[in-house]
């Protein structure tokens, strides 16, 4: 399985969330980018239970509907599985090895670097740099998963009638539409620690990048489901009902004061307790800002209310924002949808020959 790159001049990608799956089609043209087409569908709850596919047809079906509705002709895209089902290990190799030595030589000793056996698992390795001890050596990055992991998704893809390109890793699918913020916000530095806060749906996931480069990741049980479940506890609403209001509005005056300020708060106090283990375990890094990804990154205030109380730059990221748009991209939409496409339009430049 390709997890790394290959050369394409428009890229398909798809993003399969808790809460939806969200696709994006880009295309380049020079050093610039340009959103070919988009479409982000709603999943049951049952659908995704954090972040493990337990209905593939369900999957397959809205990634169906993505691509009726976003009307992309591709027939490839680029998937990712998250962190939580993978296990990356960098090891050292000597320099002189080409690709293909490099792969025989680490299936002969896979057994040191994963708990599986061959047959159980998908891997993929990238060379990252000279090895800063020796320089006759590099370092290697290695990434592995259960091969169910990325089965799932691939059959999903398959029912919905594409092929599966590369299968990369949400994490470095983060790493990757990160650099597309430095021209958005020019506070923020390569060189420096950034902490990525993704609140999605049911998880949240702190991704910290240190010189452009993940460094560490942590998921905690919170989310926006989260909130609807208040909202419907609070005015006796269905699920359902509660999770259209939260997005239309239509609650009572009370629901800022009474519902969403409490959430707010909690949110501020996840992503408080991830930087609190992030820190002690790395020697007590500090971190120069932190980026709201993720549905939850779309509430009113949450921004200034997360910087004010950690006392840290927070921005909230919009991947696209200096991307080209084609005709049939309705750019009030992408806007609104911008903090949950970060994973999406990651994929997508993992796809390109960067």
């Amino acid at each position: 399985m390709n997890w790394f790159n290959r050369k394409q001049n428009a890229v398909l990608s798809i993003d399969i969330s808790t809460a939806s799956v969200k696709l994006l089609e880009l295309s380049r043209i020079g050093a610039n980018y340009r959103v070919d087409s988009f479409a982000v569908v709603p999943l049951p709850q049952s659908a995704v239970i954090e972040k493990n596919i337990t209905d593939i047809n369900v999957i397959a079906e809205a990634i169906k509907l993505a691509v009726r509705e976003s009307g992309t002709k591709l027939k490839e895209a680029v998937v990712a599985i998250p962190e939580s089902a993978v296990m990356t290990k960098i090891i050292t190799m000597p320099a002189s090895l080409t690709d293909d030595e490099m792969e025989a030589q680490i299936m002969v000793e896979a057994d040191q670097y994963v708990p599986h056996s061959l047959d159980e698992i998908n891997f993929d390795f990238e060379v990252l740099r000279i090895n800063a001890k020796n320089p006759q050596l590099v370092d290697v990055l290695l990434v592995a998963s259960r091969r169910e992991n990325v089965d799932d998704r691939v059959d999903a893809l398959l029912q919905a009638g594409l092929k599966t390109r590369i299968v990369d890793v949400e994490a470095y699918a983060m790493e990757h539409a990160f650099s597309l913020l430095f021209g958005q916000f020019a506070d923020l530095k390569a060189d420096q620690t950034i902490a990525i806060t993704d609140i999605g749906a049911t998880m949240t996931w702190l991704t910290v990048l240190y010189q452009g480069g993940v460094v560490y990741t942590r998921g905690q049980g919170f989310g926006g489901k989260q909130l609807t479940e208040e909202i419907q506890r609070h005015y006796g609403l269905s699920y359902q009902a509660a999770g259209l209001a939260k997005r239309q509005g239509g609650l009572p005056d009370s629901y800022a004061a009474d519902v969403l300020e409490p959430f707010k708060m909690a949110i501020v106090q996840q992503i408080q307790r991830s930087l609190q283990f992030f820190v002690s375990s790395s020697a007590n890094r500090g971190i120069d800002g932190i980026v709201l990804v993720g549905g939850c990154a779309l509430i009113p205030g949450i921004d200034q209310l997360v910087e004010k109380s950690l006392a840290v730059p927070v921005y909230i990221a919009n991947p696209s924002i200096n991307m080209s748009l084609s005709n049939k991209i309705n750019y009030k939409a992408l806007s609104n949808d911008a903090p949950t496409m970060m994973v999406a339009c990651g994929l997508a430049l993992r796809g390109f020959d960067l």
